[in-house]
């Protein structure tokens, strides 16, 4: 492969293109997922009451087949984007970065088996299960991996990725400050409304179809560029 080859496909491997195109499946999975569980275990109810569970268990069950695939879009995501950072990838901001999608990403599937644990025992003792205790517990557990520790995660990476655009350039600095504002609600009115955690896949999305659309402008020049060499 020649040099001028050999350029080419690095552009190619840090076109925004694929990052766009995983961070738009992860927000579309990730958001049918919160959406069907916040639709299937309404927040009223008692923690010791497990009958919506006989009527709403099929949308949890297709809520938590489709965290995974949502899980390995969001790693593609966090990998083209450390790509396109490149040699300017700062050290600190992007270890921060790095661990804290990291961290969403398994203390959401953690809080996703948790749930399949308890779905399972509920079919196999279904009154032992709700009588012992273990579902309350196990329900509250569930609550707080996701919706206190998983979502913080999120807020810090968004806050980490927002830093580094202001560092580097990459972004618009109006980006950056949007992505703060989104991660100080993350961070402080998740207890007000779980629908709040709907704010970290729409902005996932948002930046994707940004990407997406500089990609689009660029692809052009990128052509001839090709073209020259």
């Amino acid at each position: 492969m020649s040099d001028s080859s050999a350029v080419t496909v690095r552009k190619r491997l840090k076109t925004p293109r694929a990052a766009a195109v995983a961070g738009i499946l992860f927000a579309l999975l990730y958001s049918a997922s919160l959406v069907l569980i916040r639709i299937s275990i309404p927040a009223e109810v008692a923690t010791d009451n497990a009958e919506w569970l006989e009527k709403n268990s099929g949308q949890i069950v297709l809520a938590l087949n489709l965290l995974p695939y949502s899980g390995i879009a969001f790693l593609w995501f966090i990998g083209v984007l450390r790509d396109r950072l490149g040699e300017l990838e700062d050290r600190l901001f992007a270890t921060v970065f790095l661990g804290s999608g990291l961290m969403f990403l398994a203390l959401n599937f953690v809080g996703a088996a948790l749930a399949g644990g308890l779905l399972s025992s509920y079919a196999v003792a279904s009154n032992t299960l709700v009588e012992s205790g273990v579902f309350s517990y196990g329900r509250s557990v569930m609550y707080h991996v996701i919706n206190v520790y998983a979502i913080r995660m999120a807020g810090v990476f968004m806050i980490s990725l927002g830093t580094i655009w202001l560092r580097t350039g990459l972004m618009h600095r109006g980006w950056a400050f949007l992505t703060y504002a989104l991660a100080l609600i993350l961070l402080v009115s998740v207890a007000y409304s779980l629908w709040v955690t709907l704010i970290f896949p729409g902005w996932v999305l948002a930046v994707s179809v940004a990407f997406l659309i500089l990609n689009l402008r660029h692809q052009p020049q990128d052509t001839e560029g090709d073209i020259k060499a």
